[in-house]
């Protein structure tokens, strides 16, 4: 064993009762990081799932008509120009299928799903219903929005005339599986369609609204034949949504959104939750790095005579201090150790304790191997930056003084 670690292992247990309250006291501060992550993070996770279950990450939307300059006559000599802004038209993306071949050379693109949607009404007998409907190809469409995974009842396809509806809507309607009920779009086609399927997406708003039929039943109802009026995006990191948005907008030259636009407040308190998350960590280590440094300053102090023989006998400055800033990532490795234990039960007896009605935790925790790996390697970081000071000092020390203090 090298003299630098066996002098180190030696200090920490001569003085195993300092040595126990420091790594307890890392160990406290490590398990408060694990916690405050897990839950922060798991909150995160939930909210982000639930908004994001019912949405695409990115949507792609053809350009609005532009408003456009009437003349419109006052007098026998006197016109006034006026902007008026035309009502919005449903318009398929131009050439949407070579837009849809160039996302899939998109890097953060994962699944795409070609859509045609637009407003009608859903009738049954004397109920009557404003609806959205969505005309996709399920098999694309669920890699963006799993919706057959949140099927209440019926069967998981959609051919001819087949529609998935959402719960509230069947509620609203009194249908169930295999009932029709009539879809019509204000000013044009209608369409009788039976009901495949009841969805549960956890949005009220959209389970009273979704009517998801196949891409080419929706495109003959709205009046695209052949055409899709929105792309939907789904990509591997939400985060990178508003990169890939700009992208692609600056591509095609069509309308892109990202969820990152349309839930702006969303998206703020997500960044507040982290900020406060990353505040409690730096204050929580900040404490544990004095408390180390404390201790190691003291050890240095009670071992001044034994560093003074140390380096009258020729041990090099470094090693004297390699003793110290290794107890320092001894304490921080041996805490996080015990730190990510308590953290983790700390974080399960939490769930357990809050619970939904269903059974589901209140509070989901996320509790990941990269959480703990990097509580580790900050304990450990925060071990050996603390000991820097102390392992200066001793490193400094004049022999001959050392020596001489009693």
């Amino acid at each position: 064993m090298p003299v630098a670690w066996f002098l180190a292992l030696r200090f920490l247990r001569e003085y195993r009762a300092q040595t126990v309250l420091t790594m307890t006291a890392v160990a406290v501060g490590v398990g408060v990081m694990v916690f405050l992550s897990a839950l922060i993070n798991g909150l995160q996770t939930s909210l982000i799932d639930r908004t994001l279950g019912t949405q695409a990450h990115v949507v792609i939307r053809p350009r609005e008509e532009r408003a456009r300059p009437v003349r419109v006559p006052r007098a026998e000599h006197e016109v006034i120009r006026r902007v008026e802004r035309p009502a919005q038209r449903i318009r398929s993306v131009t050439e949407w299928q070579r837009v849809d071949e160039r996302l899939a050379s998109e890097p953060h693109v994962v699944a795409t799903s070609p859509t045609a949607m637009g407003d009608a009404f859903a009738m049954r007998g004397l109920a009557s219903r404003p609806v959205v409907v969505l005309g996709v190809v399920l098999e694309r469409f669920d890699q963006v929005i799993p919706i057959r995974s949140r099927l209440l009842r019926g069967s998981p396809r959609l051919d001819g005339n087949d529609a998935f509806i959402g719960a509230e809507l069947a509620d609203a309607l009194g249908v169930d599986v295999g009932d029709q009920i009539r879809i019509q779009v204000p000013g044009g086609e209608d369409a009788l369609v039976v009901v495949q399927g009841v969805f549960d997406l956890g949005n009220q708003q959209v389970n009273e609204r979704w009517v998801v039929m196949a891409l080419r039943r929706g495109q003959t109802l709205l009046g695209l034949p052949g055409g899709a009026n929105a792309l939907h995006v789904t990509v591997d990191s939400i985060f990178e949504a508003d990169q890939v948005a700009a992208r692609i907008r600056d591509d095609t030259g069509l309308v892109v959104e990202s969820w990152m636009q349309t839930n702006e407040q969303l998206l703020i308190g997500l960044r507040s939750q982290s900020s406060s998350s990353y505040t409690i960590q730096f204050f929580v280590f900040l404490a544990a790095a004095i408390g180390i440094a404390s201790v190691l300053v003291v050890s240095v102090v009670q071992r001044t005579r034994e560093i003074g023989i140390l380096r009258a006998m020729g041990t090099p400055r470094r090693r004297v201090a390699a003793v110290f800033l290794l107890q320092g990532a001894v304490i921080g490795l041996v805490g996080s150790f015990a730190g990510c234990a308590f953290g983790a039960a700390l974080s399960l007896a939490f769930a357990r304790l809050a619970q939904n009605p269903d059974g589901s935790p209140t509070f989901p925790m996320a509790l990941t191997p990269t959480l703990f790996l990097t509580a580790t390697a900050l304990a450990t970081i925060t071990g050996m930056s603390a000991a820097l000071v102390p392992a200066r000092r001793a490193s400094r020390l004049d022999p001959v003084e050392a020596i001489r203090h009693v």
